[in-house]
């Protein structure tokens, strides 16, 4: 789930953490991680480091991560393509159900709580507005672009695939997962070289900076939880713009498959939108998606028990 959320440019897979309830466990496991993994393996042996670093829960996600990108990367680019309006509908209801289940765990309603709040609604509410850039083909900004959005990726309302969308990277790496996977149908091992050298690129950036971010979300969680839960809070209220499911295409680009796609886009209401705006269908979707946050919730309070 988490990997089908950070492929759509909007959704955070940080957000589908939190309401599973595994994410203040996934933050404090990946700061706990260190270069002395190695060490310990030769010390204490593969099962006893296994236990130390959580990494059998790493492991699973990780792998559950990689096999949501590789296969269904196509499948919702497709969708967003065909029905943006109803797979937008979709995670807005998704999302908006996100903002009332983070929101409830503040346990102290004060004037700080609310400047959180506030602060995190405009600074989401401006990325989702920002006007996207053209990515340099260099190595160190796809380094920089990872960096960046393995930031977002981990929290809660702040998309990491926009993000890359926004520094220009997002059709890069995007193009280089489907490269990756039709140059090994085809037998092309020289786009296969290029799409898994971008990708390292990427996830080096990603590497560096998920652990330097997690050690500090780890600390405001131990000693600032209902301020980081309100800050969380308004990045997700904020996110609702870029999910809105009318908008007005303002500017378009082309993707990896050679598509022309919506680049830049404003909300609008939808009797303003110029095709069908479908509104029944969207409302359907947007409970269909609230509701949903509602059965993974109760799977949260299961585990957590």
């Amino acid at each position: 789930m988490m990997g089908a959320a950070d492929v759509v440019p909007g959704v955070s897979g940080g957000t589908i953490a939190f309401i599973t309830g595994i994410y203040e466990e996934l933050i404090k496991t990946i700061d706990n991680l260190s270069i002395g993994v190695f060490s310990d393996l030769r010390r204490l042996g593969l099962k006893a480091s296994i236990v130390k670093y959580n990494l059998g829960f790493l492991g699973a996600l990780l792998l559950g991560i990689a096999i949501s990108v590789l296969s269904l990367s196509k499948l919702i680019t497709h969708l967003l393509e065909t029905y943006p309006v109803l797979v937008w509908a979709f995670f807005f209801g998704l999302v908006l159900a996100s903002v009332l289940y983070i929101g409830k765990q503040i346990s102290h309603w004060n004037g700080l709580a609310f400047l959180a709040i506030s602060i995190g609604t405009v600074i989401s509410y401006y990325i989702t507005i920002a006007e996207p850039l053209g990515a340099p083909d260099s190595w160190w900004y796809l380094i920089f672009s990872g960096f960046v959005a393995i930031i977002a990726m981990i929290l809660p309302g702040v998309s990491g695939a926009f993000l890359l969308l926004l520094l220009g990277s997002y059709q890069i790496v995007l193009g280089s997962i489907t490269g990756m996977i039709e140059g090994v149908v085809d037998g092309n091992w020289m786009l296969v070289g290029r799409s898994v050298g971008n990708l390292a690129l990427v996830g080096t950036g990603a590497l560096l900076g998920l652990k330097m971010f997690s050690r500090a979300l780890t600390w405001l969680f131990e000693n600032k939880k209902n301020l980081t839960l309100a800050l969380l809070t308004g990045f997700m209220i904020g996110s609702l713009n870029k999910l809105w499911p009318w908008k007005k295409i303002l500017s378009t680009r082309t993707n990896s498959a050679g598509v022309e796609v919506p680049f830049l886009e404003q909300s609008i209401l939808p009797s303003d939108y110029s095709g069908d705006p479908q509104i029944l269908w969207v409302c359907v979707l947007v409970v269909v998606g609230f509701l949903l946050i509602l059965v993974l919730e109760q799977f949260a309070v299961k585990k957590s028990e």
